[in-house]
């Protein structure tokens, strides 16, 4: 079995060898063990569920929120030779049911990709039963649990699938995930007994550095213009992604800035040029990095401060992937504290505000009260915020909390390109391609450029068309809507608006429940979850031990590389005396009144040693002078 794996690995994906851990959760699921998998960022996850399902007849179920993410593995998949198919907010139901049929009655298909929202649909349910499902794999599985950082009611639905195939395993992956949501993961996914894989969190080439600056941006440019190479700069709001690449672009640095609210070909422009390397520094908000595997970057800059730490190293995770030497720098001052309870305020609108912005969802959507469970709506938030006048902010997060409790599913990666579906036989197309000469060009460059088109919905694009043919676009998608009209075609122009998904009917303002545990324990987790960043930034202790502990994984050595550690190494003795010398401060100082005048002599190790530790941990805020100059500790 374990050579079979190997050839399988070999023939699709062109490896000779696996990485660590991937060939043991491989192993472990073809013995039809539930298994959850902890890999981080770019540890390869896809090929621990992808290789053992080809390994066996049937298709495997995958499940996850990435829509950029699935479109790009199964074309990645088909491009490899192997049948998948995806089904995700924005598609037509005509879509949906030839996706599923198709996995029904193709026994070569081996993937199909799902949206969680889709999961418990009567039409899903039912399709399900029919279809010879030899794995389940939960890709982005924290987001099954109410504590993790991204928690989608939808993933609940996933339960029901279990009881529909319960001989099939469950592989469970993710490259985030706490001991209290490791646990909570194996509950909601029901597995037979606990089984968990956990690889090491800790990047060694990865070296994490937070600078307390007022001046981010000049300090951003002194990062760039030390360190060669491409690189990735967060910030929160789309405004500032474009002020800081014009701010790059003025002092001589290759950049350009990635946000959600370009259009797909923007975005697509963007993200190759940077991936290229025609382009050396994207600024981007998060909605940039995920699924695009570009091993070579050597450093990624936080101007502001996420939200978790979760996400944190997620991004920060995007760098090195070469296992070469790379940099994740975050900046922070103490206005940061300010701002972050700001975004609390924020984040959280109040109750009565989030019920208004669901009724002039419906009105919006044109809705009735009682109707739209399984539909989806284009959302363009621009124009929903000027009818309605409310800031894209409280829009943004009324929806979140909306989708947290379960009302809906609010999808802003849409950007799902033009497709076509050809509904009549060759013969018939042929009779009408001789009958209209004008639509007969767009039909032989759709059928030269574009396989599969009988059979399946399949992306166009309509200027590549336009080029051929040497006429505008426009042209081109008038020939396409007569196309349609005519039925020859069914056609699928572009969309990049974020969707809205009725997960149940829309209800009238009075029956909606938001309840405290998707409102006030949701905050409280948030505030936490923000206070361990600011603890990260602010507490002057090894970066890597403090992430590497809140991920579950204690007795981690210092890593010797971050800021604190090499500040450190200028005491000039070994860990074990600095630690012992340390210990031996906390205790005098916390047993009677010291100062720092009388500590060294009041300890006794060899003065000097004292006198270096002790400066060491004034100037790292480990202790503080009170004002009658006694020795403190600061709170950490």
């Amino acid at each position: 079995m374990e050579n079979q794996f190997r050839a399988i690995l070999k023939k699709y994906w062109g490896y000779d060898s696996f990485r660590p851990l991937q060939e043991e959760i491989i192993r472990s699921v073809a013995n039809g063990y539930d298994t959850l998998a902890l890999m981080p960022t770019g540890g390869g996850k896809s090929i621990t569920f992808q290789v053992p399902a080809m390994a066996k007849p049937g298709l495997c179920l995958v499940v996850t929120p990435l829509i950029a993410l699935m479109k790009d593995q199964v074309e990645n998949l088909r491009t490899r030779g192997i049948k998948a198919y995806a089904i995700y907010t924005g598609m037509t139901q005509h879509e949906v049911g030839l996706a599923l049929d198709n996995s029904i009655n193709d026994p070569n298909t081996k993937f199909l990709y799902c949206s969680p929202e889709r999961l418990g649909s009567e039409m899903f349910l039912a399709k399900v039963k029919q279809m010879n499902i030899n794995l389940l794999a939960i890709d982005e599985s924290h987001c099954i649990s109410q504590w993790g950082y991204d928690f989608r009611p939808s993933y609940l639905e996933i339960a029901k699938i279990r009881s529909l195939i319960p001989d099939v395993p469950v592989l469970a992956v993710t490259a985030t995930a706490t001991p209290q949501v490791v646990d909570d993961i194996q509950d909601k996914l029901e597995f037979r007994k606990r089984n968990v894989f956990r690889k090491s969190f800790e990047r060694k080439n990865l070296i994490y550095l937070v600078r307390e600056v007022d001046d981010k941006l000049r300090y951003m440019l002194r990062i760039i213009n030390h360190i060669p190479g491409t690189g990735i700069v967060y910030v929160r709001s789309r405004a500032k992604t474009k002020e800081i690449s014009d701010f790059l672009m003025q002092n001589n640095i290759s950049a350009d800035y990635y946000n959600a609210g370009l259009t797909t070909e923007e975005r697509d422009a963007k993200q190759n040029a940077w991936k290229s390397g025609a382009t050396r520094v994207i600024v981007a908000t998060n909605a940039f990095g995920m699924g695009i595997d570009k091993p070579d970057v050597r450093f990624v800059i936080h101007i502001d401060l996420p939200d978790t730490l979760e996400a944190y190293f997620q991004e920060a995770g995007r760098a090195g992937r070469d296992e070469k030497q790379a940099f994740a720098v975050m900046l922070y001052n103490k206005s940061d504290q300010r701002k972050l309870e700001q975004r609390t305020v924020q984040t959280f609108p109040p109750i009565d505000e989030i019920k208004r912005v669901y009724d002039n969802l419906g009105n919006y959507c044109q809705l009735p009260i009682g109707e739209g469970q399984g539909h989806s709506f284009d959302f363009d938030t621009f124009k929903f915020t000027q009818l309605y006048r409310y800031s894209s902010i409280t829009v943004h997060n009324s929806l979140k909390i909306l989708q947290q409790c379960g009302y809906i599913d609010y999808s802003e990666d849409v950007n799902n390109p033009s497709r076509v579906l050809f509904l009549v036989e060759r013969d018939d197309l042929y009779n009408y391609q001789s009958a209209n000469a004008q639509e007969d060009s767009v039909i032989k460059v759709i059928l030269r450029t574009t396989s599969g088109v009988f059979t399946e919905y399949r992306p166009i694009d309509e200027s590549m068309i336009a080029t051929q043919l040497k006429c505008s676009r426009q042209t081109v998608y008038e020939h396409l809507l007569k196309l349609a009209k005519d039925k020859i075609i069914s056609y699928i122009p572009q969309n990049s608006l974020p969707q809205v998904y009725y997960t149940e009917e829309r209800l009238p303002v009075k029956a909606l429940y938001i309840g405290p545990d998707h409102y006030l324990d949701r905050k409280k987790l948030y505030v936490d979850k923000i206070q361990a960043v600011v603890r990260y930034a602010s507490v002057f202790e090894c970066r890597v031990q403090q992430l590497l502990r809140y991920f579950g994984m204690t007795d981690v050595p210092m890593c010797g590389t971050c800021d604190v550690c090499t500040s450190r190494h200028e005491t000039e003795m070994t860990e074990f005396e600095f630690q012992n010398i340390k210990q031996l401060i906390f205790k005098q100082i916390s047993e009677k009144p010291t100062t720092i005048g009388n500590l060294p002599d009041t300890i006794s190790k060899a003065p000097d040693k004292v006198s270096r530790v002790l400066r060491w941990m004034l100037d790292n805020r480990n202790l503080k002078e009170d004002d009658n100059g006694f020795l403190t500790p600061i709170e950490q």
